[in-house]
């Protein structure tokens, strides 16, 4: 009547090994001013990790140095927001189409519409200036 108690299997569980895990460090001792500079040219780099940007430097990988210009965020920034707005007009505008066709007559609809067209108008030429700035601006970033 004795049973035997198995152990329950279990999956395996946790992450896949690496094939070539990195297991050896090194130590290096730096000076403060060392040190300093060291950490300015971990942050030119934009890398992520800085056991990576110390291993490509270490084997001669190209050195990028990434620069941002808070100008150029603002503008990619506000230009963001811009396009978003245009956005939720063009759906406004179908909306209102749709309202003038089914809430008045043709006549009346037709009137407002020539309103609604004359608006239209000013904001093409409005993004027409907005695409213009923004071929400029690119062109002062670029030289």
């Amino acid at each position: 009547m004795k049973e035997k108690r198995v152990p329950r299997q279990r999956g395996k569980g946790g992450r896949p090994p690496k094939d070539d895990p990195a297991a050896r460090r090194l130590t290096v001792n730096l000076t403060d001013a060392q040190h300093a500079e060291f950490l300015a040219m971990f942050e030119q780099s934009g890398l992520a990790s800085l056991s990576g940007f110390i291993a490509a430097r270490i084997f001669g990988d190209e050195f990028r140095v990434v620069k941002t210009d808070a100008s150029a965020l603002e503008f990619v920034a506000k230009l963001t927001t811009l396009y978003g707005q245009i956005r939720s007009v063009g759906v406004n505008y179908n909306q209102v189409v749709k309202q003038l066709h089914t809430a008045f007559g043709e006549k009346k609809a037709l009137s407002l519409l020539y309103k609604l067209e004359q608006q239209t108008i000013e904001l093409a030429a409005v993004g027409r200036q907005v695409l213009s700035l923004c071929e400029q601006f690119k062109a002062e970033m670029l030289e």
